[in-house]
C-alpha cells in the first residue's frame, strides 16, 4: 500500500532504531512511538498501510486492509473466514507458515502447521483500532525466524496520548446474491464494533468490542467423476451439474456444501504505562470465540421432486453412489485467549531495550460432523440424531518471548547501529477424535478415543545485527541467527512412539545500500534462513477415503537463500519502488500422493525456485489535488529444480505462485464531506497440482485467472458521523482458489461515530 517517504526507506535500510528515530536529522521521516526495531532494523523491501487509507477501502475484517498491499493475498473466502492465511510474490496460499503476523509486537501467526487450516488470529485485532499496518518481504532481518521469507505483518494499534476521553463505533451490514451451478441465495450478515480509550496520567487504556453475524455462500461442493460406462442402477434423480474438473475429466455436481454461518465474538483490553518519558509497558488481554455451523444443498431430487441426500442414483444413465458424508453439516465451537506484555525503554543514550512475551491458548475447540445420513442440516427432518465424531482441540496453543538490546553510540563518529536479541517459541498440539452416538451431543462419546495427535515443538535463538555506516551513503548490514529446534512429546494414535529431535541451524545475513543521489536509494539483499517443520507436518495424521494422509515426524526444516535488489525513488508528490528478487528453497514442504502406497504424506522436495520482478508505485494529487494512487505489478518464474522422490516434477511450475499480480487503489477527495474510491486487482495464471496437470481453471477445484473491480463512497456528515456504500466484485466476477468459489458482487453499508 502506502510507501514510505525515502528519507524513510533509508532510515529502514540504515537500520535506525525506535530508540533514536528521533534524534535522525531527516525533517521528512516520520515514526511511530510504537515502531519497534524489527521495522526500524529490517533491510527489504515494506510497504505501509495508514488509517486514513483504511477508510477508503471495504473492509470488515481487518485482514481487508491489506487488500492492495504489493504482492499481498489474503485466502479470505468470505466474510468472517477462520482461514484467511497469507500468500506472497514468493509463497502461495495454502503455505501459511511462511507468514507472520504480529499485533502491537505479539504474534498472531498460528505456526502450529503449514497449510489452510493455520491461520493468523485476525480476530484479535479490530480495524477501528489499527493505527498502521508495516509489511516486510523476506527474510533479510536477523531479528525475525525463517517464517519470514514470504512476509512479516506488522500491525500498530492506536494507544490513547490525549486526556480526553474517545469512542470509535461501526455498524454494518452486507448483502451478496449468490447464482452459480445449482445455488441461487441470498447470503447477509452484519457486524458491530465498538473502540473506546482515554489517558489517565501516564495510564492509557482501550477496549475493544466486536460482534460478527455473517452467512457464506457454499464454499465447497460435493462432487464426482462422471463414470466411464453407463448403467441403469440407482434411483433416477434429477438436479445433478454437469461440470469439468482442474483435469479436465467431465464430473457431476450433487450439491453445495459448507455454508457457514458464523457468529463470532472479540473482547480485547490494553493498558499502556510510562513509566518515564523513556519507558513504557503494555498488557494486553484478549478473548474470541466463534460458534459456526456449516450446512449444505442437495441439487438432487427423485421423481416426486423429494430432495435426496445420499444412497445410489442414476442421473443421465451413469450411477453414482454419494455417501453419506457427502452432503453432511459440521458444528464447531472455538473459545480463545491472548496473554501479551511488552516493555520498551531507553536505558541511557546509548543503550535501548524491547522485551515481549505472549501466551496464546484454546480454551475450547471442539468440531462435530455426521458419520450417517443427515437431510440438510440442522433444523432439517432427522437432522437431531444419528452416529458421527466429535474431535477435540483443547489445549493447543503457543508461547513466545522475546528481547532486544539495541546499541547505537553517540558520542564520536556513530557509525554503528547494533541489535542483540533472544528468542523463545514453545508450540504445542492436540487433536482428539471420539466417535459418538449422536453427533450433536458431545456427552454420546465413546469411552476412548478413535484417533488422536499431539506434539511440541520449541525453539530457542539468538541474533545479533549490525548496521555499519561506511560513509554517509554507504550502509552495511551484517546479520546473524543461530536456531535450536526441538520437536518432542510426538504421538500418533496407531503408530510407534515418536523421537524426539533436536537440530541447531545457523543463518547469515547481509545488506548493503547506497544513497545514490538524495531522491534515490538502491539496495541489495542476501539471507540464509530456515523455515522448521510445524507441529502439525510432525504429528497430525488422519484418513480420508482409501487415501491416508500421514505427517512424518523425520521431515527437514526448508532451507533458504533469498536475494533482492531495490531500488527506491522518490518523484515529485510520490514514490516508485523496483524489485528483483530471487528465492531457492531446497527440502520444500508439501505433500505429495505415493500411488504405490496410496499414501498422501507431507515430504520434502529437492529444490524450488521463485525469480519475479515487481514494480510499486504510490503519489498523493495524482493529475489533479485531491487524488491518491497507489499500484502494484509483480511478475514471478517458479521452477521444480529437483526432486528425487517424483523426477516426472522437475521442470513444473511452484504450485500456487501466480505468473503476474497486480493491485491499483486510488481515492478522490472531492472535498471536506465526500470521498470515493476505486480497486482493481488481478492474479494470473497459477497451477495448484505439483505435475500442473490442472489445465481448467474455470469450474470448482481449480485455480483461477481473476480480475475484480471495488467501489466505495463515502460521506461526512460532521467530524462525528461518517456514512459509505461499497461493491466489492463490481463486475461479478466467478473464480475459484482451489474447491471454493469466491464471494459474487456483495454491497456494503457502514455508519461510524468518531467521537
Amino acid at each position: 500500500m502506502k510507501r514510505k517517504p525515502v528519507t524513510l526507506a533509508l532510515a529502514s535500510a540504515l537500520c535506525v532504531p525506535a530508540a533514536w528515530a528521533d534524534e535522525q536529522a531527516l525533517p521528512e521521516m516520520t515514526i511511530s512511538q510504537t515502531r519497534s526495531a524489527v521495522t526500524a532494523d529490517n533491510p527489504s523491501s515494506a510497504a505501509e498501510v495508514t488509517q486514513d487509507q483504511i477508510r477508503e477501502i471495504n473492509v470488515i475484517n481487518v485482514e481487508d486492509s491489506l487488500k492492495y498491499t504489493p504482492s499481498i493475498f489474503i485466502r479470505k473466502r468470505y466474510v468472517g473466514d477462520r482461514n484467511g492465511i497469507i500468500a506472497s510474490r514468493t509463497a502461495g496460499s495454502l503455505q501459511s507458515a511462511w507468514s507472520l503476523v504480529y499485533a502491537d509486537g505479539l504474534l498472531l501467526s498460528n505456526l502450529l502447521g503449514n497449510s489452510y487450516n493455520f491461520p493468523p488470529r485476525w480476530n484479535i485485532v479490530g480495524s477501528e483500532e489499527i493505527e498502521s499496518i508495516d509489511v516486510l518481504y523476506g527474510p533479510f532481518s536477523a531479528l525475525l525466524p525463517g517464517n519470514a521469507a514470504g512476509a512479516t505483518i506488522l500491525m500498530t494499534t492506536h494507544t490513547p496520548q490525549q486526556f480526553e476521553f474517545e469512542a470509535h463505533a461501526r455498524v454494518q451490514r452486507w448483502s451478496q446474491d449468490y447464482k452459480y451451478y445449482g445455488t441461487n441465495d441470498t447470503y447477509q450478515g452484519h457486524q458491530e464494533q465498538l473502540a473506546l480509550g482515554s489517558r489517565v496520567n501516564s495510564l492509557s487504556w482501550s477496549f475493544l468490542f466486536n460482534r460478527l453475524d455473517t452467512r457464506s455462500q457454499p464454499i465447497n461442493f460435493a462432487t464426482s467423476v462422471v463414470p466411464a460406462s453407463t448403467s441403469a442402477a440407482g434411483t433416477p434423480v434429477t438436479g445433478g451439474v454437469a461440470y469439468t474438473n482442474p483435469k479436465n475429466v467431465p464430473g457431476m455436481i450433487f450439491g453445495a456444501t459448507s455454508l457457514d454461518h458464523s457468529v463470532q465474538d472479540t473482547a480485547k483490553i490494553r493498558l499502556v504505562y510510562d513509566f518515564t518519558p523513556d519507558t513504557r509497558a503494555a498488557l494486553t488481554y484478549a478473548f474470541w470465540q466463534n460458534d459456526s455451523f456449516s450446512d449444505t444443498q442437495t441439487y438432487l431430487r427423485n421423481a416426486l421432486g423429494q430432495p435426496i441426500w445420499s444412497g445410489s442414483v442414476n442421473i443421465d444413465g451413469h450411477n453414482y453412489i454419494v455417501s453419506s458424508s457427502a452432503l453432511a453439516p459440521s458444528d464447531s465451537n472455538t473459545q480463545n485467549q491472548l496473554l501479551g506484555l511488552s516493555l520498551d525503554s531507553r536505558l541511557s543514550a546509548d543503550w535501548a531495550i524491547e522485551l515481549s512475551a505472549s501466551d496464546y491458548s484454546t480454551l475450547k475447540d471442539v468440531s462435530r460432523t455426521p458419520t450417517t445420513a443427515v437431510a440438510g442440516g440442522l433444523g432439517q427432518p432427522g437432522s437431531a440424531g444419528g452416529a458421527g465424531t466429535i474431535s477435540f482441540g483443547n489445549d493447543t496453543g503457543w508461547g513466545t518471548f522475546d528481547v532486544k538490546a539495541i546499541w547505537k553510540p553517540v558520542q564520536g563518529k556513530p557509525n554503528h547501529t547494533a541489535t542483540f536479541g533472544y528468542h523463545y517459541d514453545h508450540y504445542t498440539y492436540s487433536s482428539v477424535k471420539y466417535s459418538a452416538a449422536t453427533w450433536t451431543n458431545d456427552s454420546s462419546i465413546g469411552a476412548s478415543p478413535s484417533g488422536a495427535a499431539m506434539g511440541d515443538t520449541r525453539t530457542d535463538a539468538v541474533f545479533a545485527q549490525d548496521a555499519w555506516k561506511l560513509d554517509p551513503r554507504l550502509t552495511l548490514t551484517l546479520g546473524w541467527r543461530t536456531e535450536r529446534w526441538q520437536a518432542f512429546n510426538g504421538f500418533i494414535s496407531g503408530y510407534a512412539p515418536v523421537a524426539s529431535r533436536d537440530d541447531t541451524y545457523h543463518s547469515p545475513k547481509v545488506s548493503l545500500a547506497w544513497q545514490a543521489a538524495s531522491d534515490w536509494l538502491v539496495r541489495g539483499s542476501v539471507a540464509r534462513a530456515y523455515r522448521m517443520p510445524t507441529v502439525t507436518e510432525l504429528f497430525q495424521t488422519e484418513k480420508i477415503g482409501a487415501v491416508t494422509r500421514i505427517s512424518d515426524p523425520n521431515l527437514n526444516p526448508e532451507k533458504i537463500l533469498a536475494t533482492d535488489l531495490t531500488a527506491e525513488h522518490a518523484i515529485q508528490g510520490g514514490n516508485l519502488r523496483l524489485s528483483l528478487f530471487d528465492q531457492r528453497t531446497d527440502n520444500f514442504l508439501t505433500s505429495q500422493l505415493n500411488l504405490l502406497t496410496n499414501v498422501n504424506r507431507v515430504q520434502n522436495i529437492g529444490r524450488t525456485r521463485i525469480t519475479g520482478a515487481e514494480a510499486v508505485y504510490e503519489a498523493t494529487d495524482v493529475l489533479m489535488r485531491g487524488l491518491d494512487f497507489n499500484g502494484s505489478l509483480t511478475y514471478s518464474d517458479s521452477e521444480i529444480l529437483s526432486d528425487p522422490g517424483n523426477p516426472a516434477i522437475v521442470g513444473k511450475r511452484v504450485p500456487r505462485i501466480p505468473d503476474w499480480r497486480a493491485s491499483a487503489f486510488a481515492t478522490y477527495h472531492f472535498d471536506e464531506h465526500w470521498t470515493s474510491s476505486l480497486g482493481v486487482l488481478y492474479s494470473g495464471l497459477q497451477f495448484g497440482n505439483l505435475d500442473n496437470s490442472d489445465a481448467n481453471h474455470n469450474d470448482t477445484g481449480s485455480l483461477s485467472k481473476y480480475t475484480t473491480v471495488d467501489v466505495k463512497l463515502g460521506y461526512r456528515f460532521s467530524k462525528l458521523i461518517r456514512a459509505s456504500f461499497g461493491i466489492d466484485n463490481l463486475t461479478n466476477e466467478n473464480y475459484f482458489i482451489g474447491p471454493h468459489p469466491f464471494p459474487q458482487r456483495t454491497y456494503q453499508a457502514e455508519l461510524r461515530v468518531d467521537y
